[in-house]
C-alpha cells in the first residue's frame, strides 16, 4: 500500500527533457584528444559514470548539438544494444551524448531518487517490458516517458537517494579493494612465478635459458628446472561425446562452461552419459577427486584464469568431454599441482599458448600444444611455499568479493522497501 502522501505518475509528466543525442559526422575519425566529452554506451555503467575512455568533441561540432547538452545530474540511461537499462547521474558541468544515451531532466525528481528508480526491479521491469516482441534493439522516447514512478515529495525524495547513496559508496569502495587485491595478486605472481622473489633463501643466479621458446621466459634462477610440462605432469582431453549418447540421468559430463571464476558448477548442466558407458568404454575419462580441470576452447587470454579449478568429491562422479582438460602429477615425481595452477594462469603459459595459436582471438588449444609449452620449478618447498601464499591471496579476494554481493543483495533489498514506500524515511535526519 503506497503512503498517502505518494503518488503514480507517467516519468514524462514529471521531466523537463527526454531526448538523446547524435554521433557527430564523420564517426570516430571526428573525435579529439581533449575538448567537450561524448558520452557513449559504453560510458554509462550500472549507477556509476565512467570517463577513463570517453570520447571528445570541439567546441564547434557541440555547438551544433546544441540539443544534447548533458549538465551536472542529468539522469543518464542506456536506450540501445546490450546495455539497455544501464543508468547514471552526469557529474561534470558540460559535455554531449550520442544517439545510443537518453537524457532524462527533471525538476522535480531527484536525480540519485531518478537513479535508483530505474535501476530497481520496478524499473527494469518497465524497460524489459517495452523491449518486448518486435522493438528488442532500443528504447524510444514517447516509451521512456510512459514510464509509471512512484512520487514521494522531494524532501523523502532526497532521503532515499542519500541513503542509497552510502550503499553505493561501501559498495565502489569493496570493488576498488578487490580491484587493488587483484593487481596486487598479479604482481605478486609474477614475482614469485619467476623467482624474483624467493620464500627460501638462495644464492642462485639469473639467466635467460638457450632456446627460442625458453628464451621467452625470460630470466629464471639458475637452480630451476626448466623443462616441458609432460615431464611433470599428466594430462588428458575430454573425449567428443556426441549429442546421441547423451541421457537425462547417468553420470555429468563435464563442459568448460561448468568452470566460472576458478570454480567448479554442475548445478545448471543437464548433460549425462549412462553409467554403462561411463564405466565402460569411458572409464579412462572418468575424473578423480583433486584432479586440475582446465576450459580449453572458446576463451579469451584475458579470461582464462577464470577457467582453472580443482575437482572435489561432491562433483563426483563426473566424466571428461571435449574442450576440457585435466591434469595430474606423473607417478614419481615430486610437483605441486598447486604451483601447475598459477603458472596456468600466468603470462608465463597464457604466451606459450598465445604464441601457438596465432591468429584467434580466441584459446582453442589441447594436449598437443601443451605439451610443447615449458614450466620453470623451483625446488618443491618452494613451490609449496609459493602455492600458499597464493592461496592466501585469493582467499582474501573471494572474502572481498563475498562481501561485495552481500552489499548488493541488501541494497537490493533496502531499494525495494524504500522505493514502494513500504519503509519510510525519518526527514528530519535530513541534512
Amino acid at each position: 500500500m503506497m503512503p498517502n502522501s505518494w503518488s503514480v505518475e507517467s516519468l514524462g509528466s514529471l521531466t523537463n527533457k527526454v531526448g538523446s543525442g547524435v554521433t557527430p559526422k564523420g564517426g570516430s575519425d571526428s573525435y579529439q584528444s581533449s575538448g567537450i566529452p561524448l558520452i557513449r554506451s559504453q560510458n554509462v555503467l550500472w549507477g556509476k559514470l565512467d570517463l577513463s575512455d570517453v570520447a571528445y568533441i570541439d567546441d564547434k561540432q557541440h555547438n551544433k548539438m546544441k540539443g544534447s547538452f548533458v549538465y551536472k545530474n542529468d539522469v543518464l540511461l542506456n536506450i540501445t544494444g546490450a546495455s539497455i537499462g544501464r543508468v547514471a547521474v552526469s557529474d561534470i558541468d558540460e559535455a554531449n551524448v550520442n544517439q545510443h544515451v537518453c537524457i532524462i531532466r527533471s525538476d522535480d525528481l531527484h536525480p540519485g531518487y531518478l537513479k535508483s528508480f530505474l535501476l530497481s526491479f520496478q524499473g527494469q521491469k518497465q524497460i524489459e517490458q517495452c523491449q518486448a516482441g518486435g522493438n528488442r534493439q532500443g528504447l524510444n522516447f514517447e516509451q521512456i516517458k510512459s514510464f509509471k514512478i512512484p512520487f514521494p515529495p522531494l524532501p523523502e525524495q532526497q532521503k532515499i537517494a542519500k541513503i542509497l547513496s552510502t550503499w553505493d559508496k561501501a559498495i565502489s569502495t569493496t570493488e576498488r579493494l578487490i580491484k587493488n587485491s587483484t593487481q596486487q595478486k598479479k604482481a605478486l605472481m609474477q614475482q614469485l612465478l619467476t623467482g624474483k622473489r624467493c620464500l627460501l633463501s638462495t644464492n642462485s643466479g639469473f639467466s635467460v635459458r638457450d632456446g627460442f621458446a625458453k628464451s621467452k621466459l625470460g630470466e629464471l634462477p639458475d637452480d630451476w628446472n626448466l623443462s616441458l610440462i609432460p615431464k611433470f605432469y599428466w594430462f588428458q582431453e575430454g573425449p567428443g561425446v556426441r549429442k546421441y549418447q547423451f541421457t537425462e540421468t547417468g553420470v555429468k559430463l563435464l563442459n568448460g562452461t561448468n568452470i566460472q571464476k576458478s570454480r567448479v558448477d554442475l548445478t545448471t548442466t543437464k548433460t549425462h552419459i549412462s553409467e554403462d558407458e561411463a564405466y565402460g568404454g569411458y572409464k579412462h575419462f572418468l575424473a578423480d577427486s583433486g584432479d586440475l580441470i582446465i576450459a580449453c576452447s572458446g576463451i579469451s587470454v584475458d579470461r582464462f584464469d577464470e577457467k582453472i579449478a580443482f575437482l572435489e568429491d561432491e562433483h563426483l562422479p563426473l566424466c571428461m568431454n571435449t574442450s576440457t582438460m585435466r591434469f595430474k602429477v606423473k607417478k614419481g615425481v615430486k610437483a605441486s599441482l598447486e604451483f601447475l595452477r598459477y603458472f596456468m594462469m600466468s603470462p608465463l603459459f597464457k604466451n606459450q599458448i598465445r604464441r601457438q595459436i596465432t591468429g584467434s582471438a580466441q584459446l582453442n588449444f589441447g594436449p598437443s600444444h601443451v605439451e610443447k609449452c615449458y614450466i620453470a620449478l623451483p625446488s618443491y618447498e618452494e613451490q609449496e611455499r609459493i602455492a600458499a601464499v597464493l592461496i592466501n591471496a585469493d582467499k582474501e579476494i573471494d572474502l572481498l568479493e563475498q562481501q561485495l554481493a552481500d552489499l548488493q543483495q541488501e541494497k537490493k533489498a533496502l531499494m525495494q522497501v524504500l522505493l514502494t514506500g513500504k519503509k519510510r524515511v525519518k526527514l528530519e535526519e535530513l541534512e
